[in-house]
C-alpha cells in the first residue's frame, strides 16, 4: 500500500511528462512544496523502481510506475463520476472531494463502482478514464480559443483545477458534449462569441482556453 505522498507524485509526474522527462521545478509547482521535498522524494521513488531520475535531465516513470499512476487516476475518475452523477456533487466540488478518497478505496471498490455505472469511458469533466487493464484513450483536442470562426465544434473536456471556473462553466451549461457555432473572436487575445441552446455567450480568453473541443462530433460516445 503506497502513501498518499507517493501517489500524488505519481499521479501529478504522470500528468506533466506528456512533453518529456519532468523536472523538480514543475513538480515543486504543481504540489507546492519546496525543491529539496521533491528531490527526496524523487530519489525514494527511484529506489522504488517507480520513475528513472536524473538531477540533469529531470523524470519520467518506469512501467511499473506508470501502471500505479493509471490505477489512481482511474480511481479518481471513477469516484468523480460517481459524486457527480449518483451522489449529486456540484462539478466545482467533485475533483477536490475525489482526491481525497481516491487514496483509500481498493480496487474491488472501484470495480462495483464501474459496473454500477455501466463501465463509463469519461469523468465529468470529459477526461478519459483508464480501464482496468491500463488503457488509456486519446484524442486530439485543442482549446476553444484556438478554434477559427464559423466552427461548428462540441466540448470535449475542461480544465479540472480551478473549482471556480467549474462552478462557472456549469452554470452557463459549457459541459462536455455541448455543440457549439464560434460566431467570432476579438482580436489581441480579445473573448470568443459562441452560439449555444439557441443562445450566444461571450467568453473571455482565459476562460476559452481551458475549455477544450473537438471539431469532429462523432468522435465523443454518448
Amino acid at each position: 500500500m503506497l502513501s498518499r505522498s507517493v501517489q500524488d507524485y505519481l499521479k501529478t509526474i504522470f500528468k506533466l511528462q506528456e512533453g518529456g522527462a519532468v523536472s523538480t521545478t514543475e513538480i515543486s509547482k504543481e504540489l507546492k512544496v519546496s525543491g529539496a521535498s521533491v528531490t527526496g522524494m524523487l530519489k525514494r521513488l527511484s529506489a522504488m523502481e517507480l520513475v528513472d531520475y536524473n538531477s540533469y535531465k529531470g523524470v519520467k516513470l518506469t512501467e511499473k510506475g506508470k501502471v500505479v499512476s493509471l490505477e489512481i487516476i482511474r480511481h479518481h475518475r471513477l469516484l468523480e463520476l460517481y459524486l457527480k452523477d449518483h451522489l449529486e456533487f456540484s462539478l466545482e466540488k467533485v475533483h477536490e472531494e475525489a482526491c481525497r478518497l481516491e487514496h483509500y478505496i481498493s480496487e474491488e471498490f472501484a470495480d462495483k463502482i464501474d459496473d454500477i455505472m455501466g463501465h463509463p469511458q469519461f469523468d465529468p469533466h470529459g477526461h478519459p478514464i483508464p480501464t482496468k487493464s491500463g488503457v488509456l484513450s486519446e484524442f486530439e483536442d485543442k482549446p476553444l480559443n484556438e478554434v477559427e470562426v464559423g466552427a461548428n465544434i462540441q466540448i470535449k473536456r475542461l480544465s479540472d483545477t480551478d473549482s471556480e471556473l467549474l462552478a462557472y462553466l456549469e452554470e452557463m451549461g459549457l459541459m462536455p458534449g455541448v455543440q457549439l457555432t464560434v460566431l467570432e473572436k476579438a482580436p489581441f487575445n480579445g473573448p470568443v462569441t459562441v452560439k449555444f441552446a439557441n443562445e450566444e455567450k461571450i467568453i473571455g480568453n482565459e476562460i476559452a482556453k481551458n475549455i477544450f473541443v473537438i471539431m469532429n462530433c462523432d468522435e465523443i460516445p454518448e
